[in-house]
């Protein structure tokens, strides 16, 4: 997350982890700031308008739940999580709806000068969505393309990123549906050099007049549900049904984990450093991780993100956590590994790691249980960013091993240094082994760059065989439906 984009002046209440999403705490108008700020930053933002059918996708999709969870902005466009909000004890301020925010950033878009791309839709929602903007804002600089209808990995991505690039936007609204537009803007954000993307769902569709939002006192009691249901049945019975049965079940069970639980007697909520070395500090967190002692840590944790260190959290001695704590290890997490460094729970307490499991972010999180492999672990880490692909050859096959989150970050060296050895293969030993036994995390940038080495081992007539795929890797190529053809697995 850019420097410049301060979320400390919107709110006095941190940001509260819903289901493992970490929801921002700001109304449609904060919102509406900290894009400006983004936009004015220049440097690469996205941000995701969540609504409960987002985060019960993500219980299933660990590709979703890790979009969620590093983008620079997430805002609550749905009552049902202001409901819960206020249940886990930091209530939301507002709804803030991607058909409302849109029209207000367009409007900004249309005083400042910004550049606005609409991509994805129909190709005459879009069209019309264009006319009618324009005829609204006369002077407003936008366009729109609507791709062919496509499975991501198979979409022309050159062809697109070159219709964006040579528009030259300000603002990127993408409207694939979730979580394929989540996804495509995860694998490209980065490269574009637009300051600020957003999947808007179907919110062309009511830019173009297409769909109708509901009357306001529906959106108010948190009924527009039952509106969208009636003008789109077919497509949202079955949806509206599933999100009702995980979420609320998922929530109840937050809710008695996190909340119920609480401590009647709270002891002192302090944090302090506790011991420092050259490339690292840590910090002893309180017995209790609450809002209040998340509010009372705020220039602790700022302290924290100027040094120049990697952090080790001490959470030994936490004995409750609530949803606003999750909150502010996640939060704590991005900006450490935004600024280049490493965050490691030392000594995590049972309480802390039930709290990540119930959320499912215990992969998300680095975790050692004393100072000396917390060491270990900070060396494997810089090592893994420096050789992210090893070599060694048998008597039987040449061994590739890739090491830690294959993602856009780094796919293209990663796919350089495989290509350079596949190349290299012995004529007479065509058998190659990747090994993702210690591969964390891949994104759809990387599992792109799985289908890109094994059509280049055909090609090259070598027999390629990925092994030791961890549940994390597998979860991502079961939801793209790839088994079959990279692992040799039926679908």
């Amino acid at each position: 997350m850019s420097s410049t984009v301060n979320f400390n002046s919107y709110s006095t209440n941190p940001c509260i982890a819903i289901l493992g999403v970490p929801f921002d705490n700001v109304s449609t108008m904060d919102a509406v700031s900290l894009v400006e700020q983004m936009v004015d930053s220049r440097h690469p933002h996205y941000f995701v308008t969540a609504n409960v059918d987002f985060l019960v996708q993500a219980q299933e999709d660990i590709e979703l739940r890790r979009i969620l969870f590093d983008a620079h902005l997430v805002v609550c466009d749905g009552t049902p999580l202001i409901w819960a909000s206020k249940m886990l004890g930091n209530p939301l301020p507002e709804r803030v709806a991607g058909s409302d925010l849109v029209p207000l950033l367009i409007r900004i878009a249309a005083e400042k000068n910004y550049r606005l791309f609409f991509l994805g839709g129909t190709p005459e929602s879009t069209s019309v969505a264009l006319q009618n903007i324009r005829a609204q804002h006369p002077q407003i600089l936008a366009e729109g393309y609507s791709p062919p209808f496509n499975k991501l990995l198979e979409m022309d991505h050159d062809e697109i990123k070159l219709r964006i690039q040579k528009f030259k936007p300000d603002l990127l609204f993408v409207s694939f549906g979730c979580p394929k537009q989540e996804k495509w803007i995860a694998m490209h954000y980065q490269s574009l050099g637009v300051p600020v993307s957003a999947g808007v769902g179907g919110t062309i569709d009511f830019l173009a007049g297409h769909l109708k939002r509901a009357p306001v006192l529906m959106q108010k009691t948190g009924t527009e549900w039952i509106f969208r249901l009636a003008q789109e049945p077919r497509r949202l019975f079955r949806r509206y049904v599933k999100d009702l049965w995980v979420f609320g079940w998922a929530i109840l069970s937050q809710w008695w984990q996190l909340q119920f639980k609480r401590s009647k007697s709270l002891p002192a909520k302090v944090s302090a450093p506790v011991k420092s070395e050259a490339d690292w500090q840590c910090i002893k967190l309180p017995e209790h991780l609450d809002m209040a002692a998340v509010r009372d840590d705020a220039l602790l944790m700022d302290q924290i993100l100027v040094d120049g260190r990697h952090c080790l959290l001490e959470l030994e001695k936490v004995k409750f956590i609530d949803s606003t704590g999750v909150g502010f290890l996640i939060r704590l997490q991005k900006k450490v590994r935004t600024a280049g460094r490493e965050l490691v729970l030392l000594s995590p307490s049972n309480v802390i790691m039930r709290a990540l499991s119930l959320m499912q972010l215990q992969s998300f999180f680095a975790s050692a249980p004393d100072f000396a492999s917390a060491q270990q672990l900070l060396d494997i880490r810089a090592m893994e960013r420096k050789e992210m692909v090893t070599a060694n050859r048998t008597k039987w096959a040449e061994s590739l091993v890739w090491q830690g989150e294959i993602t856009a970050a780094n796919a293209e060296d990663v796919w350089q240094q495989t290509a350079t050895q596949l190349n290299a293969t012995d004529s007479a030993n065509k058998h190659v082994l990747i090994d993702l036994s210690h591969v964390r995390f891949i994104d759809s940038t990387g599992l792109g760059l799985m289908v890109r080495v094994k059509k280049a081992s055909l090609r090259l007539g070598i027999r390629l065989e990925f092994t030791g795929t961890q549940s994390a890797v597998r979860n991502v190529l079961t939801l793209a439906r790839l088994e079959s053809f990279l692992l040799g697995e039926p679908k």
